[in-house]
């Protein structure tokens, strides 16, 4: 107490940016800006796509639709910052550094369970497919989606809760472009173990849970499509499935990278932290209308017209 006492509270933080790039500012303001806007139309298109096709108005292109907004949001709570730290060091007050915690891993939780609900929908689709209806119905579909973003706001106040009731008085040097968990606790001035160890736990706790339950999504996927007597069907059936395991596999390894690690590098982190940022958010479009004929009919249904539309007439016939 009496150290404390001695200090001033901390009302705003410096965002440092990212460690060891000097001289490289702008041609990675360049390529974080094209990721970024490439992520927005994407997702976008997606969204479009999905509400302006009767015949998407399906429970899958509902939770893809969800996870388009989401890679919408997620990146923008931090990309922006994170561009404008490449320039210079910039200023964030101390509920502007919760906020972006909060949203950070509210956000990248809620990702994570609509991963599960998708895994645990291309299981009802292929291992139930004449109960599907039945197992995926409006009701249903409206609970998971209610309760991922609940489970989600109780993971992320609970972590913002921990890390910024702890107090802080300098310095105020955040040594990258974001608010993260393990950042912010090196800065506390008081033991961080519990805040340390409930983050690390509740994340990991989160992502392993999320992971083991997607696994035995796929077993059971897996094992029904190898069932499956024509080798068309097999087909189908795998590539529904490979467009939101490609996804998967880039969304928690940058999870395990960060959380599940015992020693922090901080090179390492702000990698990791790019990745799951700016890269994959901008992959998903690519992924989920590469991989789907119904995703790339529909854009061409929306989009083509739209563009003769915008032809001068001479061109148009």
């Amino acid at each position: 107490a009496m150290k404390m006492r001695n200090h001033t509270a901390v009302t705003e933080f410096l965002l440092m940016g990212i460690p060891h790039t000097e001289g490289m500012e702008n041609v990675l303001f360049v390529l974080f800006l094209g990721l970024y806007l490439l992520t927005l139309v994407g997702n976008l298109l997606i969204l479009l796509a999905i509400l302006t096709s009767p015949n998407l108005h399906t429970p899958m292109y509902f939770f893809l639709g969800n996870l388009s907004v989401f890679d919408i949001f997620f990146p923008s709570v931090s990309s922006p910052k994170m561009m404008l730290c490449l320039m210079q060091p910039r200023t964030i007050s101390f509920q502007g550094c919760a906020a972006q915690l909060f949203l950070y891993h509210f956000l990248g939780c809620t990702e994570c369970f609509l991963y599960t609900v998708m895994a645990y929908d291309h299981f009802a689709a292929i291992c139930h497919p004449l109960r599907y209806t039945v197992i995926m119905s409006y009701q249903v579909c409206a609970i998971l989606t209610l309760s991922t973003w609940l489970g989600s706001c109780a993971h992320a106040s609970v972590l913002t809760f921990l890390v910024f009731k702890l107090p802080y008085c300098g310095p105020s040097e955040v040594n990258n472009f974001s608010c993260d968990i393990p950042v912010m606790l090196s800065l506390a001035c008081a033991d961080t173990s519990l805040a340390q160890t409930v983050s690390f736990t509740n994340v990991g706790v989160v992502a392993l849970m999320c992971f083991l339950l997607i696994l035995a999504s796929y077993i059971h996927i897996v094992i029904s499509i190898l069932r499956i007597s024509s080798s068309e069907g097999r087909r189908r059936a795998f590539s529904t499935c490979s467009a939101h395991l490609t996804s998967i596999l880039l969304f928690y390894g940058p999870v395990v990278l960060i959380y599940l690690r015992p020693a922090s590098s901080l090179s390492l982190d702000t990698v990791v932290q790019v990745l799951s940022n700016i890269v994959t958010p901008s992959f998903n479009p690519l992924i989920y209308t590469l991989r789907n004929k119904d995703v790339k009919l529909a854009l061409k249904k929306v989009l083509i017209p739209e563009l003769v539309h915008m032809l001068p007439l001479r061109y148009r016939n």
